[in-house]
């Protein structure tokens, strides 16, 4: 088993318990050069608030679109924008990365911003 198809294992697994939950989820996915985030709805058909590295207002603050700094920057927007939008309460779906280096500086950084997870 290669990485690529170890870490969509673990996504699905993952995705799998969240829906049990039934409450909105927060999934990210992660490149070498940039990091999104995007709130889903309960059932997975609409976006509810979307962030990432690509943006203008947030590349444009940014150094690097590659390190911990803008992974928290793109937690804090989408937080920002998520209870925008009356979403409160949240499943961190990490889509089978693993929660260390970036991953775990978004998520920090959207629970200090107010969602809850």
């Amino acid at each position: 088993m290669d990485k690529k198809s170890a870490r969509l294992k673990r996504a699905l697994k993952l995705r799998c318990k969240i829906k049990k939950f039934e409450v909105n989820r927060l999934t990210i996915h992660r490149t070498s050069q940039h990091i999104y985030a995007q709130v889903l709805s309960v059932d997975g058909q609409s976006t509810l608030a979307s962030a990432s590295t690509v943006q203008a207002d947030i590349k444009s603050a940014l150094k690097n679109t590659s390190n911990i700094s803008a992974a928290t920057e793109v937690g804090k927007k989408i937080a920002e924008i998520a209870l925008a939008a009356g979403v409160t309460e949240v499943a961190f779906d990490r889509s089978g990365f693993k929660y260390h280096g970036r991953v775990k500086a978004l998520a920090d950084a959207a629970r200090e911003a107010g969602l809850k997870f």
